[in-house]
Parts: structure tokens; sequence; C-alpha cells
């Protein structure tokens, strides 16, 4: 069971993710943290509230940016923040933390679709990653962050805060020039060009994994930038009260993925497919091994829901 705290039920919506994470408004920075003035037990880590999270954003084009989100209420909050310090002075720069009180910028919360705390998400060239909710162990911490290097890698974001590159990286390949266009597309908050680049790519080669993540990864940044939050808590709502609403169904799992909550997207999808036939189960079938591309096919979490998704099918 997760171990998280619901946020205060005053917690007003002011922004969307879209608006929260503008990629058209980021900048080539290579700065360290301006969010804030370093504190506590890491100097990579600083305090991030509404008014300073865009700064905050523009840093994830230099380092990927993990946004722990947790309240002075929760004590998993407080073991979580710790153990990610730790790790960020591990990584040495390679990795920033911005530390959320969701009680006190409850926007920031609303901007990821978060409803309860400790929630811990990343940015990677302004764009969301998802992560996990709740305690979990140091080590599975570090798995994730991990990860999150590799996908930070791939995507051309290997620097670091302290000013200089980990000498034992290896040096990173130029992409593929169709996949520099989606890059650059996305950098330039173009998420159509940045699809039809990778759709072209896939067109040209078929077995292009790369390509087939990163449109799985474009057009989820498509549907959800579509949506703010007045309309994602209606589809929560739709979705809750009639299960067989199939647009309130892809909404919030695609919100979910967002906003850190894989497991409950996922098996979200995986019972509509138990309990549905015809090609509306088609649908959320296509669309679940998309979130899977999304989320990573060695993540454990599609591992599981994999497991399930038979089970359901057969």
């Amino acid at each position: 069971m997760s171990q998280t705290s619901p946020l205060p039920p005053n917690a007003t919506p002011g922004i969307n993710l879209r608006g929260a994470v503008d990629l058209s408004a980021l900048k080539n920075r290579a700065t360290a943290a301006q969010s804030g003035a370093p504190s506590g037990g890491s100097p990579y880590a600083v305090d991030v509230n509404e008014q300073s999270f865009q700064e905050f954003v523009q840093l994830s084009q230099k380092v990927p940016v993990v946004v722990a989100l947790g309240s002075g209420r929760s004590h998993q909050s407080a073991q979580v923040t710790a153990v990610l310090e730790k790790l960020m002075n591990e990584y040495g720069g390679r990795i920033a933390l911005g530390r959320v009180d969701a009680d006190t910028s409850p926007q920031i919360a609303q901007a990821f679709g978060v409803t309860a705390v400790p929630t811990t998400i990343a940015l990677i060239n302004g764009q969301p990653v998802p992560m996990f909710e709740g305690e979990l162990a140091e080590e599975q911490i570090r798995e994730f962050l991990e990860e999150l290097l590799k996908v930070a890698a791939s995507n051309g974001v290997t620097g670091n805060l302290g000013g200089a590159q980990d000498p034992q990286a290896p040096a990173e390949p130029p992409l593929p020039p169709l996949h520099q266009a989606a890059r650059d597309a996305i950098d330039a908050g173009d998420l159509a060009l940045a699809q039809a680049s990778y759709e072209k790519a896939l067109a040209e080669k078929p077995n292009d994994a790369d390509a087939k993540i990163g449109l799985a990864q474009v057009q989820l940044m498509r549907r959800t930038a579509e949506i703010n939050v007045l309309q994602a808590e209606e589809l929560r709502t739709r979705a809750a009260s009639d299960p067989e609403d199939l647009e309130a169904v892809l909404a919030v799992a695609d919100l979910d993925v967002t906003g850190g909550h894989v497991e409950d997207a996922l098996a979200r999808l995986v019972k509509f497919i138990g309990t549905h036939f015809g090609p509306e189960r088609d649908t959320v079938r296509v669309r679940l091994l998309e979130l899977y591309d999304v989320v990573g096919v060695s993540d454990p979490r599609v591992s599981a829901s994999r497991q399930a998704l038979a089970r359901a099918l057969f």
C-alpha cells in the first residue's frame, strides 16, 4: 500500500501542466539552481515554490531535475526527501532536487495532477517523467534515478551542476537527423512537428525502438497538454462514476502517468480490457502498449502490468 497523505481540500487550481512547463519559454541556461538558495542536506537541492518553479523547470535543460512534492504534515515526505538529498550528493550535480511543500504551493501539485504526498516526479527538457509515489527504500529510489539518467542521456541532457561532465560517462553519439529534428521541435514547443518527425523515422525504419518510444512520449505530451485542471477534475469524476466512459478512462490514465501514478494508470486500463470486448477493448489495449513504451518496458511496474494483462486477455 502506498504511504501517502491527501492534500488539503482547499488546494486551488490555478495552473495546468502546460502553463507550468512552458517549452517555448525555456532558455539555454547553464547555471546552478537559481530558484532558491541551497539548503538542507545537499547543495544540489533547493526549496521551490510557485514563484520560483519556472526557473527550476528551466534547469531541466541542463540536468534532469527531480520534484519532491511533500508536506510538513507527512513523516513519509521527510523520509523520502532525506533519501533524495543523500543521493543528490552521490550523483555530484548530475541531478538536481526541488523540494515542494504542497500545502503552501498547491498549484504545483495541481499542475502534475498530484492528490497525495509524498509524490516524486522528474523533468527532462521541461517534460515530466514518471517516477514514484509514497515512500521507497533507498536502493529502489536509486534505481529510479539511474533510469532517469539513462532517459536524460538519450535526450541529450548530460550536464553537471558542478560545471564538468562525468569523466566516466561515455560520449553520446549524435542523434539521427529525424530524431534530432524531433528533439529540436520539442525544445521549440512544436509537438506536432516532433510527432511528424518520429512518424517519418518509423516509416523509414519500422524497427526503430527509440523513435517508437519518442513517438509515444510526444503523443502523451500532446494529449495531456490540452487538458486543464478543471477538465482533469471533470474527467476523473466521469471515470469514477461511469467505468464505460472510454474517453474519460483513457484521459485519466494519461494524467496518472504524467503525474507519476503509473500503477493506477496501467491498472485502470487493464481492468477495462478485462471487462470489455470489441473495438473499445482494442483501443484501450493499444493505448496501454503505448504507455508501456513511455514508462519503459524494463520498468517493474510494466512487467507486473503485462502479467495482469495476460490474465485479463486469457
